[in-house]
């Protein structure tokens, strides 16, 4: 493959604005190209050095796409590679020098009057192909070396099963199983401070984003029916400049959510301790309208995960709402956790226990 240098130093000189030499007339040519490399040093080294990038570029795809592995691609990459084979034999590209370009300003002119003015168009669509092939191989490497499973696709109505599913970046994960379908399209998520909701969740947004790609995910089985659009609520943030509170912050993120659904798209939102930006009361209705009406909406799934453990006797009336929960051993000792999910809603309420624990109240009561 052309390296990142290559590419991107041929994308700048494609589209850098310099003088170049139109005409195509062999003495009008000579005489235009003459006067460029008379008249514009600094023009000239920055085109030469251009079409020395370019053509190693050329050349190494080239070597790419004639690698006989390649002969029988499939899948997604073979239509890219076919793509780039069209576009190298083309009369402009067919042709081109194998050495290193260099020496007299004829040759070099000649050249970059091929890639700037008659084959740009072609040239910027192979570096568009260059740029999804690294990507593809980037997912296929990230994928073998982590040990990513391959997911499955299914059709119908929106639906994720998952087994053993970890957050790539966490060391020595616990893994934990995902099911959400259409008759438990809600997942309702509770548990104390620290006991992995944050990390469930982010687990399954990013194994759903890698999944979409058509990559691995860091799971030991993934089948999920694709959706056409993905939301997190998970770290939001107020914005000053633009006089956007927390709160509105969240109001906000949850209309994208119902203005999508409103406007017939396939939904997939992971919402975390939402609207804890406003008072409890305030948080409990808004938690309850939203969730009651989240589970009325056919063909989408949600992630809710929320301290309100008063939710738990409105949402176990409604079938779609599944509700899980983290807990901690509150034994001998500092808090545990085993991250393992469990069935049902936890009532656990960790905050004064873990500020006594990390000194907090020490600290402050021995003040003179």
């Amino acid at each position: 493959m052309p390296s990142a240098y290559a590419t991107s130093r041929t994308y700048t000189y494609l589209h850098e604005v310099m003088p170049a030499v139109t005409q195509n007339n062999l003495i009008e040519f000579s005489l235009n190209a003459f006067s460029l490399w008379s008249s514009h040093d600094r023009y000239y080294f920055r085109i030469a050095f251009g079409v020395q990038v370019t053509s190693r570029l050329v050349s190494k795809v080239k070597e790419l796409v004639d690698q006989p592995q390649l002969a029988p691609a499939a899948g997604e990459l073979a239509p890219l590679i076919d793509e780039m084979r069209e576009i190298l034999a083309r009369p402009g590209l067919k042709n081109l020098p194998e050495e290193d370009v260099g020496g007299w300003y004829w040759k070099i002119l000649r050249l970059d009057q091929v890639f700037r003015i008659h084959e740009k168009s072609a040239l910027d669509r192979l570096l568009q192909l260059v740029f999804e092939v690294e990507a593809l191989v980037a997912m296929a490497d990230v994928t073998s070396a982590n040990r990513f499973v391959l997911p499955e696709l299914q059709e119908g109505s929106l639906a994720v099963s998952a087994q053993g599913l970890v957050h790539p970046f966490v060391q020595d994960a616990v893994g934990n199983p995902v099911e959400l379908d259409q008759s438990k399209r809600v997942l309702f998520l509770t548990g104390p401070n620290m006991a992995g909701k944050t990390t469930y969740l982010r687990a399954i947004a990013t194994a759903l984003y890698f999944a979409h790609l058509g990559m691995g995910v860091p799971a030991t089985h993934f089948k999920f029916t694709p959706t056409q659009r993905l939301f997190s609520s998970i770290s939001l943030s107020d914005d000053l400049r633009n006089g956007i509170s927390y709160f509105r912050a969240e109001a906000l993120r949850a209309k994208a959510v119902a203005q999508a659904i409103a406007d017939g798209y396939r939904v997939i939102a992971l919402l975390d301790e939402p609207f804890k930006g406003t008072n409890v009361k305030d948080a409990l209705d808004a938690s309850l309208a939203i969730l009651e009406r989240f589970a009325s909406k056919h063909d989408c799934l949600f992630m809710f995960s929320s301290h309100l453990i008063e939710l738990s006797e409105q949402l176990t009336v409604t079938d779609q709402i599944d509700c899980r929960y983290f807990e901690a051993d509150e034994g001998a000792g500092k808090l545990q956790f085993d991250y393992l999910l469990r069935s049902g809603v936890s009532d656990q309420r960790l905050g004064m226990r873990v500020l006594r624990e990390e000194g907090v109240f020490d600290l402050l009561d021995a003040i003179q």
